[in-house]
């Protein structure tokens, strides 16, 4: 597991923010490959950098605030941890109920993502996307039944997308032209 940094995708808000200065930079640079897997991640980072653990959580805090960054968060490897069955569930569920039914889900073991989304035309009128995770299929499978009962008459229909391979387990990268780029502005 490590803990990945991902960018603002929205450019607006990151641009009303303050340009990155040469010690912003080097944070990001340090982080790439995300946080230190230790008690204090603040400190490590900030001997590797030349600052104090303090300012590295307060520079992180303000990237966040100011858009630069959207979030922190930790990102698990399930098949380094040997849960080789991933599957999305996309489920019909009736607009009335999503929001209480979502929120359940979100909570429900074994549920590593949970989401609405739009429907999109006669094709795909799915609305809700579940993450399941599994040593093998058919544990996905089951899951995916358990929460089909679950929700009752609310689910109309469902479907299970399993992952054949890893697509991004990486955060925020800066190239040398963006280095560059934050440092002219």
């Amino acid at each position: 597991m490590s803990i990945s940094i991902y960018r603002s995708e929205d450019r607006t808000a990151a641009s009303a923010g303050r340009r990155l200065d040469d010690a912003d930079l080097a944070l990001i640079e340090a982080t790439q490959d995300g946080l230190p897997l230790v008690a204090d991640p603040w400190t490590a980072v900030g001997e590797r950098i030349g600052m104090c653990g303090e300012e590295v959580l307060a520079r992180f805090q303000r990237l966040l605030l100011t858009g630069v960054l959207r979030r922190m968060a930790a990102v698990p490897n399930h098949y380094r941890l040997g849960y080789l069955a991933n599957g999305m569930t996309v489920w019909d569920i009736d607009d009335a109920r999503i929001a209480d039914i979502g929120r359940r889900l979100a909570q429900w073991p074994g549920v590593s993502h949970c989401y609405r989304r739009p429907r999109r035309g006669p094709d795909w009128p799915y609305n809700l996307f579940v993450m399941l995770h599994g040593h093998q299929r058919d544990e996905v499978e089951r899951k995916a039944e358990q929460l089909r009962e679950l929700m009752g008459d609310a689910c109309r229909d469902h479907q299970i997308l399993f992952s054949t391979r890893i697509l991004k387990k990486t955060g925020l990268r800066l190239t040398r032209r963006q280095r560059e780029a934050s440092c002219s502005e």
